[in-house]
């Protein structure tokens, strides 16, 4: 097998969204994220299914986009019936703890519920629903010097606990 190409990082995220300006709304009046494209078409491209929709951008400040999907219906999107609500999330990046309390509090604000800063001991977050129920996290990185080579030396053999563990959870659920 040859090697995998190098993946540079992400370009977008996309998620379903009830409505588009309730959604430009949120990213770029109260997150900061301006809109940069909007598309609209009637056909799928990668499928070639019939289906109006507008697709939209929003740039974060590495270049990257969280996108989103106006399929016109007014729906909101439906959670995964088999997942805890806080699994599935988007995590974005501040410069400090500081920045991540100003987003707290700029979004508690507008009314925006958030819980309280979580310390998961190398970074520093906060989550909240946006208007589609997409849960996100705002967080900031307060890792040692060090940290995060130990967490790569180390991440085999914990996935590799990890299988154990949950062989013997589903044996025991059997």
């Amino acid at each position: 097998m040859t090697d995998a190409p190098k993946v540079k990082g992400l370009y977008h995220y996309s998620f379903p969204c009830r409505d588009g300006e309730e959604t430009r709304k949120f990213y770029e009046d109260l997150m900061g994220l301006p809109l940069v494209a909007c598309m609209m078409s009637d056909v799928v491209p990668s499928t070639g299914e019939k289906k109006p929709y507008a697709h939209f951008f929003f740039e974060m400040g590495d270049g990257s986009y969280i996108a989103f999907f106006d399929l016109g219906e007014n729906e909101m999107p439906k959670p995964s019936p088999n997942t805890p609500e806080w699994v599935m999330h988007f995590a974005v990046e501040v410069d400090s703890v500081d920045a991540v309390l100003a987003m707290r509090k700029r979004l508690n604000d507008a009314g925006v519920h958030t819980t309280d800063i979580v310390d998961h001991h190398f970074i520093k977050s906060i989550y909240f629903f946006d208007p589609n129920g997409l849960r996100l996290e705002v967080t900031a990185r307060v890792d040692e010097p060090g940290f995060l080579e130990q967490q790569a030396r180390e991440a085999r053999g914990e996935l590799d606990k990890w299988s154990a563990k949950k062989k013997k959870m589903l044996e025991g659920a059997a």
